[in-house]
């Protein structure tokens, strides 16, 4: 028979050894965030380094390389002037500003106002913090659903792809990925209200930037189905905020060109980009195959077709819905838009529940034989550093 003060002891001692524990596992779990986004950061700031010697030795200067390329320049007089450039090319490629989507360039407009930054600091600025906060969330991500050392491997492996030289750039990838990465993780956590208003986010940042809306839509209307219609009014908030983002810019831009629904993707048609159900890629690829062509283009046929398997495996892996349909939605877009085929693997970066098998696969190599895994960590670091100096310095192709 036990006795009142020994059961009351006993009933204390467990409370308070559950409080002491639950009160370790934050600082734990943010101990080896913290190891995660080290790592990426390392990653980066090594590739950085490797573009830096390889522009110093073409005789160019590595910060203008990162913060003035490409689409880089376009965000930047967004930023700087506002909506309004558009350059004619020919009568059917006709290039607008209104391309693009306005939160990156506003960001880089609030800080150039706050300091004394440039455009490009800022927007590279912007582009490294968004990068680490998209590394986090990640992390948080894979270690919620495979524990804390495949959300660590997880984040490396997206800081070594082939194109991760992108989240070092004055461009809206990393963006894109922080949003992407934290309502997702707000999803699986049932948190809707920041799921919702997050997406909105990512809606405002890219084009691809409504796959984070598909996916909250989707598992808010899977939780809709199985509670019969019984949920709180911060699911149905969260669905309703999330493709706000996304549909106000469309909205917008078709109302600045006098066609309220199809104005944004005849600005898109005009830049040669278009969603065509994959023939213009099909035939691309045909040439490819019959010509040949520089090293960019079959490379990113490689990471296009690689990234096609790691979908198949991430099914077979039933991983969650939510991130099956984020990552099917960006596929989609990248495999069925026409144009800029250079440029695929970067849209392909923000779809980082790709690299889930990966990194899974890799955890258990690192158990059973280290050395192993030590050589696909440093096989792949060797091709990210050298492929992406190769892309920002040697390539002269759009990225």
């Amino acid at each position: 028979m036990s006795h009142a003060s020994t059961t009351a002891s006993t009933t204390t001692g467990t409370t308070a050894s559950t409080t002491t524990g639950t009160a370790a596992l934050a600082p734990s779990l943010v101990t080896a965030g913290g190891v995660a986004v080290g790592l990426f950061a390392a990653a980066r700031l090594t590739g950085m380094a490797v573009v830096a010697l390889a522009a110093w030795a073409a005789g160019r200067h590595p910060l203008t390389l990162l913060g003035r390329s490409w689409d880089s320049v376009w965000y930047l007089g967004i930023a700087a002037h506002g909506y309004g450039r558009t350059l004619y090319f020919r009568p059917d490629v006709i290039h607008s500003d209104l391309a693009f989507f306005p939160l990156y360039p506003a960001l880089i407009r609030i800080l150039t106002t706050v300091t004394p930054l440039s455009g490009a600091g800022a927007g590279l600025l912007v582009s490294w913090a968004a990068a680490a906060v998209a590394a986090a969330g990640i992390y948080a991500v894979g270690a919620r659903l495979h524990g804390r050392a495949v959300g660590t491997v997880l984040v490396l492996l997206w800081g070594l792809l082939p194109h991760s030289v992108v989240l070092s750039m004055a461009y809206t990838e990393p963006v894109l990925t922080a949003f992407a990465a934290w309502s997702l993780y707000a999803v699986l956590a049932g948190n809707w209200l920041w799921a919702g208003a997050l997406a909105a986010l990512a809606g405002l940042s890219r084009p691809n930037g409504f796959a984070v809306a598909a996916a909250v839509l989707l598992a808010a209307g899977c939780a809709i189905h199985r509670s019969r219609g019984r949920v709180t009014h911060r699911l149905w908030t969260g669905a309703a905020l999330a493709p706000l983002g996304w549909l106000a810019y469309v909205l917008w831009v078709g109302r600045r060109t006098g066609d309220p629904l199809g104005g944004y993707f005849g600005v898109q048609r005009l830049w040669g980009s278009r969603f065509d159900f994959g023939r213009g890629s099909l035939l691309f690829v045909r040439g490819l195959l019959l010509r040949g062509d520089r090293f960019v283009f079959p490379m990113a046929l490689v990471i296009v077709a690689t990234a096609v398997v790691l979908f198949a495996l991430l099914l077979l892996d039933r991983a969650p819905l939510p991130l099956l349909a984020y990552t099917a939605v960006l596929l989609l877009i990248a495999l069925g838009g026409s144009g800029f085929f250079e440029s695929k693997p970067r849209f392909l970066l923000p779809a980082f529940p790709l690299l889930l098998p990966l990194a899974r696969a890799l955890v258990r190599t690192a158990r059973a034989r280290p050395w192993h895994a030590s050589v696909v960590v440093a096989a792949l670091a060797g091709l990210s550093f050298g492929y992406g100096a190769y892309l920002v310095v040697v390539a002269g192709t759009p990225l």
